[in-house]
């Protein structure tokens, strides 16, 4: 297949050409080691540079081109998108797949109908949630897309279902989750991982890592800290991520701020504490995503607590107790004090990039066939 990728190059703080993150660059990555040529599309609403970059790969092709909207180079948006389709037409692609955001959906839908091939749209959260939604249009274009999509992938269930209800779509949708790297992601000593994030050895860690701000119910985790440490004086509080200017960090030499790590960093965090901590607000972004530090964290053999939105209601039906409701610090203490004594660590698949991506390729395959049909 000659597959045409479009999404935005920055997202949850990483580049996802240069830092090769996350679900925006294991779907076209994934798809190019199956031995597909993949060439990706991506506006950078960071940078003051455009690119062009080739990913060495043992098999297949896989491609980059950025085009940076910063700034006064936001006026080029016009003539981008004419040179945008003129050079998809010219990649002669089998399929377009949009991503990541409310324009690359919408541009993907678009150039489709315009060349007459298949579309895929992949929601990897409920993107009425992201700021760009209350822009004028919009969640038309949104709609537009998904109604103009051959197939929608969605990271959960719940947003599959909001999909169908919300949007009444004409295609299939598809739910893919959010997967792991399981070279990198793996259980590792405790001790090595502490030593080398300069963390306390032997005391009880809990922590999370993440933007660290409202939207994600850290504020909730900041409550119950306060709690907690007056209980627990061999207890600390790890953090990472990015901060929200108006929610600072707890001010205790207990807990200790790690910054923005890098990927490798995180699966170290991971192995150095006892305790990890998904949290999430019950909202028009928790309601629909799909935490994806949830398998990271069990492919480091790490216990968790979560939030009860959303999918982890249903991931972890089993275990109640792992459970507290949102903005309430007094249950994450209960929840965490549980944890701390009992380490439980449910049993649950876990799946990597290259097992996600490959169960949706025939599905590509049959969608290109039955469309040119």
């Amino acid at each position: 297949m000659r597959i045409a990728f479009l999404c935005k190059r920055h997202y949850t703080g990483k580049d996802v050409i240069t830092d090769r993150f996350g679900r925006l660059y294991e779907i076209p990555h994934q798809l190019a080691l199956l031995g597909h040529e993949v060439k990706a599309w991506c506006l950078d609403y960071h940078g003051n540079q455009d690119e062009q970059l080739q990913h060495d790969l043992e098999f297949g092709y896989l491609a980059w081109s950025s085009t940076a909207l910063k700034g006064m180079r936001l006026l080029r948006l016009p003539a981008y998108l004419s040179k945008l389709k003129r050079n998809i037409e010219a990649f002669k692609p089998d399929i377009i797949i949009g991503a990541s955001d409310i324009p690359h959906v919408f541009l993907a839908a678009y150039v489709a109908k315009q060349l007459n091939i298949s579309c895929v749209i992949d929601l990897y959260d409920n993107f009425e949630s992201f700021g760009q939604a209350r822009i004028p249009c919009f969640k038309t274009l949104l709609k537009y897309a998904i109604r103009q999509a051959h197939l929608v992938i969605t990271v959960s269930q719940p947003l599959k279902e909001k999909v169908q209800h919300d949007y009444n779509p004409i295609c299939p949708v598809y739910v893919m989750t959010n997967g792991v790297n399981k070279n990198l992601f793996s259980i590792g000593s405790k001790y090595t991982a502490r030593e080398r994030l300069g963390l306390p050895l032997n005391v009880k860690l809990i922590g999370t890592a993440g933007g660290l701000s409202r939207m994600k119910g850290v504020d909730t985790i900041y409550a119950a800290w306060s709690e907690l440490e007056q209980k627990y004086p061999d207890l600390h509080l790890i953090l990472a991520g990015s901060v929200e200017a108006t929610l600072p960090i707890p001010n205790s030499n207990r807990v200790h701020y790690l910054g923005v790590l890098s990927e490798r960093d995180v699966v170290t965090l991971f192995q150095a504490l006892d305790v990890g901590i998904i949290s999430l607000q019950d909202s028009a972004f928790g309601r629909y995503c799909f935490p994806q530090k949830m398998y990271e964290m069990f492919a480091c053999g790490l216990a968790i607590v979560a939030t009860d939105v959303g999918v982890m209601l249903g991931l972890l039906h089993q275990f109640p107790q792992l459970l507290y409701k949102a903005n309430d610090s007094a249950q994450l203490t209960k929840t965490l004090e549980y944890q701390l004594t009992h380490d439980i660590l449910p049993e649950l698949p876990i799946l990597d990039w290259q097992e996600l991506v490959t169960s949706i390729e025939p599905v590509l395959k049959e969608l290109i066939i039955s469309y040119s049909h």
